[in-house]
């Protein structure tokens, strides 16, 4: 079923969850269906539709944006492809204090324009097997405007599905983020730890 929801087109391509690096991994036994993919996306859809109705504070709906992302985005993975090269070499903790950095830091970057949002709708249309993943194709109307398509890359390298990246009409938030997230590397250094900090503080 359709969820309410009320995406601009800037901050929905600026925001989306090209071809995405991700690793090779092997699903697990229980393999992820188009169906539950698909699934996923609705409970996503559904979630954001609550927040952004709640009557919350900005800063509540921040918090519970950013709850929501660790809910059902895989974090790791994500912060991993947006850290890009230097993930290699970083360590465990530095790729554990960047996924919770970036996570805050998209939370607090996107959820301000929840206000947004309200007013349109976004429905699942239908899902495809991409062999490392998943894809949910959905597409979402806004009043006055043309509908536009998002994809939702979804698979269970964790044990449950989660999204891995979203693209509007072809745009990848990895591959948006990494971008950024490379700026604000070079402008400190190429230090993964001052680029972590440099997150948190931003957004």
């Amino acid at each position: 079923m359709p969820s309410d929801i009320r995406p601009t087109r800037r901050t929905l391509v600026t925001t989306a969850l090209a071809g995405l690096a991700l690793p090779l991994v092997p699903r697990g036994a229980a393999a992820l269906t188009t169906a539950t993919a698909s699934g996923l996306v609705e409970q996503v859809a559904a979630e954001i539709t609550r927040i952004i109705n709640s009557g919350q504070s900005e800063a509540a709906m921040i918090r519970d944006f950013e709850r929501m992302m660790g809910r059902y985005g895989d974090m790791p993975t994500i912060a991993q492809s947006v850290l890009g090269p230097p993930a290699r070499s970083a360590s465990r903790a530095q790729l554990s204090a960047f996924a919770d950095a970036f996570r805050g830091y998209m939370a607090r970057k996107y959820g301000r324009r929840f206000r947004e949002f309200i007013g349109g709708t976004v429905a699942v249309e239908g899902a495809q097997d991409g062999g490392r993943f998943i894809e949910v194709i959905s597409n979402v109307r806004i009043p006055g405007r043309a509908p536009f398509e998002v994809r939702f890359r979804v698979w269970d390298r964790s044990g449950s599905p989660l999204f891995i990246d979203m693209l509007i009409e072809g745009v990848s938030l990895v591959i948006s983020e990494r971008s950024e997230v490379g700026s604000i590397m070079d402008r400190n250094g190429g230090s993964v730890d001052a680029t972590i900090e440099a997150l948190r503080r931003l957004g």
